[in-house]
This record gives structure tokens, sequence and C-alpha cells, in this order.
């Protein structure tokens, strides 16, 4: 196998989105002095570790006491071949204790805050003891120690991703971690994506808020075993005690001056079986990179072109391709006449394969010009009866009414309708799949790639070990490619015409045949006395969200027995994520699925998108009722000390309850899932009710641990043009069988125009090991702008988006 110096020119860089114009914005961490957000190059010379001012890394004399949980772990490497060194983070059984020893501390938090409140004790969600991501790290434990870390002769560091990179920032989050550990510079550091891994199992999955929580440790175990291999080879070859030297910009230096650089030492540390120093990863304060602002290290490359998508690749002889597709969702070909479209320029190809009938031709101008040319006509789908309002009734009649409450018992209830909404990336699917006989190799962004492996490989009659799949990075994803639909279909498509092919799904494929996130209905019903909640009922129905990506087989691997437990997968999902935050007396929650046979899949935040934005509706609605401010009544209620400071956070920094123009309101919205809580402060002008416009945010954050502040600001505003998408703008309407939208001029979308000009961000001190952000803030902002909307118009919104 090529070293990763041999390999590194064949493969892409980084992915993301560019700001179309610049946002103000004001990022702080709370009890720190504010921090700059002006974005400067990738490579700029004055980016943190790039430039060598730091002081370095000392050397303990001795075996230290290990900080934090992966003090007890042992490390274990991996001799290959010289000159490169690589090291693998050798988890020992005791790695279990982070995943357990979070929850037990977020349970025992929980219940010491719990008297603070003037409230009835709540009960605690699922959640509150293992949440879904802490399921998956255990799933990934067995296979932690195979992630893999080179130091090359050339002095390049490359950590050998086995996750997604898709825009979220993540290559350059580990790019820190590596880099801070190794006390390398920052653009000594590669984070190239893995090829489809088997032997992780459920350790290649990108998803659930989990990659930076599951790769913290392993990740700054790998560069801490190679940091002390380093020194070790560098005190060999000086014949010093190891003890006297220390580490800086990429080198292993001596106290008389002397240097030697990581690439000049990679082979001999390669050979070093035990360390001199300790092995052990850094305490927080001696970090010089991980809690700093910093550039994504791909930004050059995404700017000026560089970066590789898997549209962008040249692999000889894959023809574009592109697929004739049925005019309902699930339809079949009755009839195919292909005789105009074989005869046109460029073409070469026509095949069937199950969903369609693929075109292959020299250019994707002349693919879609005999696509457009063939003549078909399809037998209608499953739903092809149904509609939106046909969905929306079958939804509200799968959970009975509720009964009447006790007599003189006061309640307050809600219905809330979600509509269908496409994940709508701004790269559309694209796949290369080369089929031979016996052997198949493909090239797209996969979130799942291992799951896609083993589907490609019995779609085509192979073993799992003859199918190759290349990761490559993603233009966006938000779930979507948690599924490999097109890659599927290249290697079908490839098989039948007997060469390589580029498949490409247009705008129109995805929105009507790709993935969505679930249209539902929701019933809450909160019973209230004595300036008291005493119960809140929340029943969900939604259309079937499709699992099947991976995540039963990662619970299953975790430990969980959903055939004992006598619950489904959809239902083990909601209950270790859906959990109410609050005190609200006896909480009881309940799911129903629709099975409707329609696409759907995992959007970002997944049942949170909608379960928590109702139940944060309702509590601004209750708090009226009751006769409370909608913040303090929060805030009464909050059953953790870190969710009621962000609260005050947001009250203070936007001026809560200022006055207002008639038509403009604030609100607000708090969510915790994964680790991580959040709370947003949005103003909104909603004086034209068919155009209303978020005009400011604020958001305060507490992930525990940041690694890139810049990063997580990213994710957060994100997360705010989602939720003013989905509650204002943004679904899709089936009729008959069909979705009605087919690209963004009819998808509404969040528009610049739609962005607020003013988004103010605070993160609260690093408190423990990271917690997830990507997935975080939807709910949150979501549920603020809802509730800005009911405040601005005097109306309570029953129905999303508002304007559909």
């Amino acid at each position: 196998m090529p070293s990763y110096a041999q390999r590194r020119s064949r493969s892409g860089t980084g992915a993301g989105a560019v700001r179309a114009r610049p946002i103000r914005r004001r990022l702080r961490l709370e009890g720190l002095p504010p921090i700059s957000t002006s974005i400067a190059p990738s490579d700029s010379a004055d980016q943190p570790g790039d430039t060598g001012r730091t002081a370095g890394t000392a050397v303990p004399d001795g075996p230290a006491t290990p900080a934090g949980p992966t003090g007890r772990r042992r490390f274990l490497t991996y001799l290959l071949a010289a000159p490169t060194l690589t090291v693998a983070a050798r988890l020992g059984l005791d790695a279990a204790a982070p995943a357990s020893a979070q929850a037990a501390v977020r349970t025992a938090a929980a219940a010491q805050d719990a008297s603070a409140p003037p409230q009835s004790l709540g009960l605690p969600g699922i959640p509150d003891v293992l949440d879904l991501g802490d399921a998956m790290i255990l799933a990934g434990l067995p296979t932690a120690h195979l992630l893999v870390l080179e130091i090359t002769s050339t002095g390049r560091a490359a950590l050998h991703l086995p996750r997604l990179e898709v825009g979220q920032g993540l290559t350059t989050a580990i790019a820190m971690l590596v880099a801070d550990e190794l006390d390398a510079r920052l653009t000594d550091v590669d984070v190239p994506l893995s090829d489809g891994r088997p032997e992780l199992l459920f350790n290649q999955l990108t998803g659930g808020s989990n990659s930076v929580r599951s790769l913290y440790d392993p990740v700054r175990a790998a560069a801490a075993a190679a940091r002390a291999r380093l020194v070790t080879a560098a005190a060999h070859r000086w014949n010093v005690p190891a003890s006297g030297l220390r580490t800086a910009d990429s080198a292993v230096l001596a106290p008389d001056g002397r240097r030697l650089g990581f690439g000049e030492l990679a082979a001999d540390a390669a050979s070093v079986v035990v360390p001199a120093v300790p092995a052990t990863p850094k305490p927080a304060d001696q970090r010089r990179l991980v809690g700093r602002p910093t550039g994504r290290i791909d930004a050059r490359d995404i700017v000026t072109g560089r970066a590789e998508y898997a549209g962008d690749l040249r692999i000889p002889g894959a023809a574009p391709t592109v697929v004739a597709r049925p005019n309902t969702v699930n339809g079949t070909l009755k009839s195919l006449d292909a005789s105009d479209a074989r005869t046109m320029p460029g073409v070469l190809a026509v095949v069937r394969i199950p969903s369609g009938v693929a075109v292959l031709a020299e250019t994707f101008d002349q693919a879609l010009r005999a696509r457009d040319a063939l003549r078909t006509t399809w037998n209608p789908g499953p739903v092809a009866d149904l509609s939106t309002a046909d969905v929306r009734a079958e939804l509200r009649a799968a959970h009975a009414p509720f009964p009447l409450p006790p007599l003189l018992t006061p309640y307050l209830d809600g219905e809330f309708d979600f509509a269908f909404v496409n994940h709508a990336p701004m790269e559309v699917l694209t796949a290369v799949a080369d089929v031979r006989p016996g052997r198949a190799e493909l090239w797209f962004a996969a979130q799942s790639p291992v799951i896609a492996q083993q589907t490609i490989a019995a779609e085509l009659g192979l073993p799992q070990d003859a199918v190759t799949v290349h990761v490559v990075r993603g233009g966006g994803s938000f779930g979507r490619r948690l599924f490999f639909d097109a890659a599927l279909e290249a290697a079908q498509i490839s098989k039948a015409a007997g060469r390589p092919v580029k498949l490409m799904w247009p705008r129109n494929d995805d929105m009507r045949h790709g993935r969505m996130r679930p249209a539902s209905h929701h019933r809450i019903r909160a019973t209230y006395g004595l300036g008291q909640v005493l119960t809140w009922e929340h029943r969900a129905a939604t259309v079937r969200t499709d699992l099947s990506h991976g995540l039963g087989e990662a619970l299953t691997g975790a430990g969980f027995d959903l055939s004992v437990a006598g619950i489904s997968l959809a239902q083990a999902f909601f209950l270790l994520t859906e959990k109410n935050p609050y005190d609200v007396g006896i909480p009881t929650q309940l799911l129903a699925e629709l099975p409707l046979q329609v696409h759907t899949g995992s959007w970002r935040s997944v049942y949170s998108g909608t379960v928590r934005v109702a139940d944060e509706i309702m509590m601004d609605e209750l708090a009226r009722r009751m006769g409370q401010d909608e913040v303090a009544f929060r805030r009464a209620r909050l059953r953790d000390a870190a969710g009621r400071a962000l609260l005050d956070t947001v009250a203070k920094a936007g001026n809560w309850g200022r006055p207002m123009p008639a038509g403009q309101a604030q609100g607000v919205g708090y969510h915790d899932e994964n680790g991580g809580r959040v709370a947003y402060l949005v103003e909104l002008d909603a004086t034209d009710r068919a155009n209303p416009r978020v005009t400011k945010a604020v958001i305060a954050a507490d992930v525990g641990q940041v690694i890139n502040p810049r990063g997580l600001e990213a994710q957060l505003t994100g997360a705010l043009s989602d939720g003013i998408s989905v509650i204002l703008l943004a679904g899709n309407h089936l009729d008959d069988g069909a979705f009605r939208e087919g690209s963004y001029a009819d998808f509404h979308y969040a528009r610049q125009r739609n962005t607020p000009p003013t988004v103010e961000i605070h993160l609260m001190p690093p408190s423990g090991a990271p917690g997830g952000a990507g997935e975080l803030g939807v709910p949150a902002a979501s549920a603020a702008v809802a509730n800005a909307y009911a405040r601005a118009t005097g109306t309570s919104p029953r129905s999303f988006p508002i304007n559909f």
C-alpha cells in the first residue's frame, strides 16, 4: 500500500459554503476577552500555530498523573514500513468510562439542580442518563484503536479520518487536535478521508452530532503517542535524556538549540516500541490551538475551486449519466421507446435499472437532452392517491384524542403540523462507479460507507471485500448522505452498461425522488394549577423515518437488544434523543409512525426538529396563560444551572422585553441534546405577514470543550437559517403521489435577504468533554422564530411552514 505522502496528490480537500455577504457578529467566550471572528486565509502567516511563535511543550521528567478520562488509557504503536511513523490510539476496556461517566455526571447535575426552581421535580428522560451519542460512542469503542495517524518523512502529519466532511468543518477541528497534541504547525497537518473500512464496524458513521464527541479522545491519544515516540527517537539520536527535550513547530528541540524536524525522525520513531516519556495527552492549560477561533484548513481550496467533489473527479472512461424517473414516488416503468434517444449526438447507452431508465453520454448536457427524448409510460406508485391533506389527516388520526382532564383542572391543548422538508444540500447527489467482473470501485460522499459497501456488494453479487468505496467530500448533507441512493444506482448502471459511469441526480431528481424530513402531527396537553405545571403529554405522529443507514446495527453493537426490549428502531432513536428539559410535573412522550412508502431520512436534528419546537411553542403559550414572562417561565423550570445561564445570557444580551413597534417582536427557544445546550433569541418583523423577516439573533451555547469557536459559530448560524426556513418558508407539497417542488425556485429555503444582518453569538467557558453541535441549534432556532412570529402577529400558528 502506498504511503499517505505518495497518495496525497490524488485526493481532494475540504468542503463548505462561502458566505455571499458579511454578517456582523460578536463571538464571545463568556468570562474571556471578546475574540475577533474576521476570517483569515487558511495559510495566513498569523494563523495560530503556523509561525512558530509558541513556546512549545516541555516534556515532563517522569510518568505524570494523566489528566481527564484518557489518563488510564494504554497505547499501542503499529509499526509499519519506514520512513513513515504510523500510530494508533489503543484504548483499553476502561475506555467505556467517558460515555458512562458523562451520563452519570449529567444525571447527578440534574438531580442537584432540581431543587432550585420553585417547581415540583420533573422526571428525567432517558437521554438524561444515556443519549444517542453515548450509545454511538459505546458502539464504536471496540474499533476506536484503529484510528490511524501517520508522520511522513516530509514532516507531514496525516490523520486518516473515518468520517465524512460535508462542510461542517470537521477536518479543521481534527487537524487542530492533532496539531495541538503533536506541537505541529497546523499547516503541516492533513486530514484525508478514509476509504470504507469494514473493520471499523460502527465507527465510520457520520451522524448524530457525534464525530467530535467520539473522536476527541482517540485522536488526542494517537497524536500524544506519536509525540512521545518522536521525542524518544530524538533522544536516541542525540544520546541525551528524553526528559530534557521539548516539541514545537513540528520539531523536537534540545536545550542547546539543536532541532530535528518530525520528518527527519519519522523512520527512527517508527521503531520505538516503548517511549521514554509519557504518551499522554496534554492538560488543558498546555493547549495552544484548541479553543481558539481558527480558519478552515481547506478554505483556500474551496474558494479557488481546487477542492474536489464527486462531480469533479476524472475517472478514466466514466460516462456522464442521468436517469429518467417515474412521475410519482416509487412508480415503475410500464413501457419504453428509446429509439430517438439512442440516435442523438453523444449518446453512448440506454439501460434500464429498477428505479428508472439511465442514459449515458459524452456530456451531461447530451445525457439530459437524450433523457428528455425518451418515450416512457409509468405505473403509478403506492402513494399515487395521496396528497398533503390526506397525509395530514392520517397523521391526525394516528393518536386517539385526549380524554377530558380531572374536573376543575386547568389545561392547555395544542396541535401542530409540520410539512415534508427536503434536505436540499447545495451539491446535488453524484457518484462514480466502475464495476468490472469480480470487483467494483466507487467514489461518492458517504456518511455510512460500510453499510453502502455491504449493500452494493449484495446488489452486485460480489463479496464485500471486492467492493471499494472511496469517500469523497460532500457539499452539504444535513443527513441526506447517510443514504447512498446515487451510488447504488451508479453501480447498477455500470454493471449493466459494462463501463464506468459518473451519475448525477439533477436538483429535480432529489427534490421529487430523494429523501425528506417526514411530515408530522403533534398533539400536546399540559395541565397546571397553583403556579405549577402538573403534567405534560406529547403525542407525536410522523410518517415513518427510514433509519436503515446503519444506526440499528450500531445500537445493537452497543448492547441495545431492541427485540428483547420490544421496541422498534425508530422508538429507540426517539427514546434516546427526545426529552423535555423542564420540570413539568409528569411528562409523557409517545411516538406513532405512519408507514407510507415515500423516501424519508434523518433530516438535521431528526425528531427534535419538530418535537422540541412544538414543546417550546407550548411553553410560550402556557407562560402567557399562567400570566408569566416567557423567559422567566422557562428559567424557573429548567433542571440545570447551565441552561439557566444560557437563558440569562441571551435575555441580557438581547435586551429581552424591550418595547418594539407594532408588528415586531422577540421570541426565544431553548434546546438540550447530545451533550450540548443552546438558547436563541430572535427579533422578527411581521408587518408584512407574507414576507416576515428575522432582523436580529442572539445565540448562547454550552457544548463543553469547544475545539474551534469559528466552526461552532458557523454551525449555530447555519441552524438559524434552517429554523427561519422550515418555520416561515420551506416545505414540500405532495400532490397525487408526486412532490410538487422541483428546485430552489419553488422550494423556498432562506436566501440572503431572509437572514438577519446582525447575529451575536456567546459561547460559554469550556466545561468537560466536547458535546455535539451539528444538530443542536435547529430546534431552538426554529422555536424562537415561531414564538417571535406569534408574539408579533398576536396569532398562534399551528402549521409549518407558515407561508406554505
